[in-house]
C-alpha cells in the first residue's frame, strides 16, 4: 500500500514578550527546504476518496432510477479513475521500476476484475474504501511526522543580534559563531550557545525532556528552542542553526524512521512474495473450478477477485511502521533518542544492564562528606579551615572538593604560606604559622608523625563506606580525618529498584575505582554485581563476557565510555544534550542528565513490541478468517473490502496509541 506521509513544514512562530519595542527585522532569506506542502500535495488523497464516493453514489442512484445506461457506466468509470489512479501509479512504479509486486496491484486487479464480470459498483466500493483508508493512514502517520517536525518548528526564525551600533533583529541563519544575541524574558532561545551575562531559568523540556526549568548563569550552556524565564540574558553563538542540538535531534529521529527494524524489513520483503502468491492462487481459483469441476466462470472469477482483496496484507505491512514511528516521536518528546527502529525494539529485551559508575550512577564530582576530629584541642570547624586553607593551592579534584565544602559552610579561609605536593601521598603546607600534613598513611610516615590505631580504624570505617579518607595532622600525629566521595545520584537507587521490578535480570556496575569503594557504592545502590579496578580495555572484556549470557545494554556518559558503548548490544549515553560524542556513538541517547529516563525508554520499547505483536496477530487473524470465509462460505466483495480496510485502519490507530506519554 502506498502511503504518502510527507508533512507540511509550517513556519515557526516567535513568541516575544519585549519590555521595549524591538528594532525592525531585516527581510528573511527564503528557505526553500522548509516550504510547506502545496494544497494538492496535502489533500490529493482526500480529493481522490471523495471523488470516488461521489461518482459511486451518483452511479448507484442513476442506475436505480434509469437502469444500467452508458451514463451509469461513465459515472462508475469516473469513480474508478478517482479511487484507483494513485494505487495504479504506485503499483506500476513498483512493478516496472523496482520489480516488486505490492498490494496496490492486488486492489486494482480486483476492482478491474469486478468490472469485468459486471460488478462495477462493487469494484468502485473497493476503490472507495481503499482510497479512504489511504487518506486516513496519510493523516494518521503524518501525525507522527508532525510530532517530530514540531520540535524543529519551536526554534525561532529570528534573533536579536547585538552589534557595535545597537540591537538588530536578523534571521537566525545569518548568525555566525561568536556573535552575541539577546534573549528577552519569555522568548525562545534562538541558538546553541554560552551565557555571557545575566541569569535566568530556562525550560529545556523540548531538548532534554526535563519538566523543571534549569537555572542558568554566565558560563552555562543553553540550547536553541528552549524557553527563557524571567531574566534577560546575552548568549554567545557556539553553533550555527543547522548544527544545533535541536537540528541533530530531528535529523536522528528522521534517520531512525528511515532505518527499518528487523520486523519491518521482514514484512516489507514478505509483501512482494506474498502478493505474487495471492495473485497466482486467485488465478487458480478463477480458472481451475470452471475447467475441472464445471463451475460457472462468473462465480469463480468473482470469488477470485474477492480473494485478491481479503488476502491482501495491507494491515500486516502497515502494522510495524505505524507503531515504531509513533514510539520514536514519543521518545523524542521525552528527551530519548533511539538511533534506529532496531534499537527501539531491542532495548526492551535486554537482560543485563552494565552501568559505568562515575558520572552515571554517581554525580561524577567529588564532595566533602565527613570531618572527624580526633584531637579535643581542635573543633570540627577549625580542622576544616586548616585543611581547606592548606589545599587551596592544590589542583587535585579531592582538594577542590574540600575547599568547596568549607566555602559552602561559610568558613573563612587563608592562603598557605608554604605548599609542597608529594605525588601519590598528599601535601605539606604552612597555615597561619603551623605546618600541617594532609594525605594517606605513607604521607605521615614520610612526615615522621605517628598514626594512631583510632585514626586507622576511623579511616577504615570511612573507606568501607566508599569514601576517600585523608589524615590531617602535624608533627604530633593525626589530629583529624576528612573524607571525600563521589556522591550517588539521588535518582540512582530508585532507578535500579525500578529496573529490577521490570525484570532486568542482571545489573552490573563497572568502575576503575578500588574494590572497597566500589563494593560500598554497589551495596548502597543495590546492583547485582560490581566489577572494580577496571581499565578501559577491561570494560570491553567484561561486556564481551556478559554478551555471551544474553542481550547487554551499556550506559555511560558517552565520552570515555565510547568503546564499551560500541561493544554492547545496546549502547546508551546519558546527558547527550550538546555532546557530539554521545550523539554519534550511542544507539540510544538520554538527552537529560537524568537516569529516570532509562526505565521509561525500556518500558516504551516493551510497549512498542507488544503493540506490534498485537497488530501482526490481529492482521493475520483477519486475513485468515476472511480467506476461509471467501473459500468455504462465500462472502460478497464489499463485505470483504470492509473487513480488509477496517483491519488496516484499526492497526494504524492502535499504533498511534504510542504517541501518548507513558507517565499518564
Amino acid at each position: 500500500m502506498s502511503v504518502d506521509t510527507a508533512d507540511p513544514r509550517a513556519a515557526a512562530n516567535l513568541l516575544i514578550r519585549d519590555t521595549a519595542p524591538a528594532p525592525a527585522p531585516r527581510p528573511a532569506k527564503p528557505r526553500p527546504e522548509e516550504e510547506e506542502e502545496t494544497w494538492w500535495e496535502k489533500w490529493q488523497l482526500v480529493v481522490a476518496a471523495v471523488g470516488c464516493w461521489t461518482f459511486l453514489i451518483a452511479g448507484v442512484l442513476t442506475e436505480r432510477f434509469m437502469g444500467h445506461t452508458p451514463i451509469v457506466t461513465g459515472l462508475f468509470i469516473l469513480a474508478y479513475i478517482f479511487g484507483g489512479t494513485f494505487a495504479t501509479i504506485g503499483a506500476l512504479q513498483d512493478l516496472f521500476l523496482h520489480r516488486t509486486v505490492n498490494v496496490d496491484l492486488l486492489m486494482v486487479t480486483a476492482a478491474i476484475g469486478a468490472a469485468f464480470v459486471g460488478g462495477w459498483a462493487e469494484g468502485a466500493v473497493l476503490l472507495g474504501l481503499f482510497s479512504s483508508s489511504n487518506a486516513l493512514e496519510h493523516f494518521a502517520l503524518g501525525k507522527t511526522q508532525r510530532a517530530v517536525r514540531s520540535l524543529m518548528e519551536l526554534s525561532p526564525q529570528v534573533a536579536t543580534l547585538i552589534t557595535e551600533t545597537g540591537e538588530m533583529v536578523v534571521p537566525v541563519e545569518e548568525l555566525k559563531v561568536g556573535d552575541t544575541v539577546l534573549v528577552r524574558p519569555g522568548e525562545r532561545v534562538s541558538v546553541d550557545g554560552t551565557v555571557l551575562t545575566g541569569e535566568s531559568s530556562i525550560d529545556q523540556s523540548a531538548i532534554t525532556g526535563e519538566s523543571v526549568p534549569v537555572h542558568k548563569t554566565p558560563g552555562d550552556t543553553v540550547f536553541a528552542a528552549t524557553i527563557n524565564g524571567q531574566g534577560a540574558i546575552k548568549v554567545r553563538v557556539d553553533r550555527l542553526q543547522q548544527e544545533s542540538t535541536l537540528a541533530k535531534i530531528v535529523q536522528f529521529v528522521e534517520d531512525a524512521q528511515e532505518n527499518k527494524s528487523r520486523t519491518q524489513r521482514f514484512t516489507d520483503a514478505f509483501e512482494g512474495k506474498y502478493a505474487i502468491g495471492v495473485i497466482l492462487f486467485a488465478a487458480a481459483m478463477a480458472i481451475v473450478p470452471p475447467l475441472v469441476f464445471g463451475k460457472p466462470w462468473d462465480a469463480s472469477f468473482y470469488k477470485a477477485m474477492t480473494l485478491l482483496v481479503v488476502a491482501s496484507p495491507c494491515a500486516l505491512v502497515i502494522s510495524t511502521p505505524a507503531s515504531t514511528l509513533s514510539a520514536l516521536a514519543n521518545a523524542a518528546r521525552h528527551g530519548i533518542l533511539f538511533k534506529g527502529s532496531n534499537h527501539l525494539e531491542d532495548t526492551g529485551v535486554v537482560e543485563t544492564i552494565a552501568f559505568d559508575k562515575t558520572g552515571t550512577l554517581t554525580v561524577g564530582k567529588p564532595s566533602l562528606t565527613d570531618v572527624v576530629v580526633l584531637d579535643p584541642e581542635w573543633s570540627e570547624a577549625e580542622a576544616l579551615v586548616i585543611t581547606a586553607s592548606a589545599e587551596r593551592l592544590s589542583e587535585h579534584p579531592l582538594a577542590s572538593a574540600i575547599v568547596r565544602g568549607a566555602q559552602e559552610r561559610g568558613l573563612p579561609l587563608s592562603e598557605p604560606e608554604a605548599f609542597r605536593a608529594i605525588s601519590g601521598k598528599g601535601i605539606i603546607a604552612n597555615v597561619s604559622g603551623q605546618e600541617v600534613a594532609i594525605g594517606n598513611d605513607a604521607m605521615f610516615a614520610e612526615f615522621g608523625a605517628p598514626v594512631s590505631p583510632r585514626a586507622l580504624a576511623e579511616a577504615d570505617r570511612l573507606r568501607s563506606e566508599g569514601k576517600t579518607a585523608m589524615f590531617v595532622g602535624d608533627a604530633r600525629g593525626v589530629r583529624a580525618i576528612v573524607a571525600v566521595a563521589d556522591t550517588i545520584r539521588p535518582a540512582a537507587p530508585g532507578v535500579i529498584a525500578d529496573l529490577k521490578k521490570m525484570g532486568v535480570k542482571n545489573i552490573v556496575m563497572l568502575t576503575g575505582d578500588n574494590a572497597t569503594v566500589a563494593r560500598a557504592i554497589g551495596e548502597q545502590l543495590g546492583v547485582s554485581s560490581v566489577q572494580a579496578d577496571l581499565l578501559p580495555e577491561d570494560k570491553l572484556t567484561v561486556i564481551e563476557r556478559l554478551k555471551k549470557e544474553g542481550m547487554v545494554a551499556m550506559i555511560g556518559d558517552g565520552v570515555n565510555d565510547a568503546p564499551a558503548l560500541a561493544t554492547a548490544n545496546i549502547g546508551i549515553a546519558m546527558g547527550g544534550a550538546g555532546t557530539d560524542v554521545a550523539l554519534e556513538t550511542a544507539d540510544v541517547v538520554l538527552m537529560a542528565d537524568d537516569l529516570s529516563r532509562l526505565p521509561y525508554a525500556i518500558e516504551l520499547s516493551r510497549k512498542t513490541r507488544r503493540i506490534i505483536k498485537q497488530n501482526l496477530t490481529f492482521a493475520l487473524l483477519v486475513i485468515i478468517t476472511l480467506v476461509l470465509c471467501a473459500l468455504f462460505i462465500g462472502i460478497p466483495l464489499p463485505l470483504g473490502v470492509v473487513g480488509h480496510e477496517g483491519s488496516t485502519v484499526i492497526v494504524v490507530l492502535n499504533g498511534l496509541r504510542l504517541l501518548r506519554s507513558l507517565d499518564k
